[in-house]
């Protein structure tokens, strides 16, 4: 997709850079002070590298969860993780996972960090197209602030939407915060 080779366009000696500043947006906000549980989705070399957070969150003496998939079920856990070098595997999608730990009820936690593809001005997102986090964000006691982390060339004009599709609550990229009201 167009998407797609617009991620990979941006350079290498770029990305590392665009990436901190994204999260120092996002760590600058509100919603992830205020925070004391967040969960966030553990980067793959495309995308924004959400260890900054991560590992800021622990210092900032938060809990931190990353999704474990359940294939069978088809749908996500939080997991409490405790560090990014030991006790994650690569899943099935070739995104890193907990291999174990304990999962974190999805009504505790209060900021959900939400990768994408692809994302549009009304907080419209395009997903993995597995619909993992659609169904995640739908869950009944999901209470948390949705916040999807991304370059700002994955902003587009309009994604097309499906029944299913969940929007985001607020959208920062290496160059804004924007928030949507729901």
């Amino acid at each position: 997709t167009a998407l797609r080779e617009r991620i990979i366009a941006i350079p290498a000696e770029q990305r590392l850079g665009r990436s901190q500043r994204a999260c120092e947006q996002l760590l600058e906000t509100h919603e992830y002070q205020s925070a004391s549980i967040l969960m966030i989705f553990l980067s793959t070399a495309q995308e924004v590298d959400t260890s900054l957070v991560a590992l800021r969150a622990w210092a900032d003496g938060k809990r931190v969860a990353a999704p474990r998939v359940s294939w069978e079920q088809r749908r996500m856990m939080p997991i409490e993780i405790f560090s990014l070098t030991s006790g994650l595997e690569s899943g099935a999608a070739g995104v890193r996972e907990p291999v174990n730990g304990q999962p974190v009820p999805i009504g505790d936690i209060d900021l959900v960090i939400v990768p994408g593809l692809g994302f549009d001005e009304q907080g419209n997102r395009l997903g993995r197209g597995r619909g993992f986090y659609d169904r995640f964000l739908a869950h009944r006691e999901y209470r948390a602030v949705s916040c999807a982390l991304a370059f700002e060339e994955q902003v587009v004009a309009e994604i097309p939407i499906e029944e299913n599709d969940r929007k985001v609550d607020m959208l920062v990229t290496d160059a804004k915060v924007r928030r949507f009201s729901s």
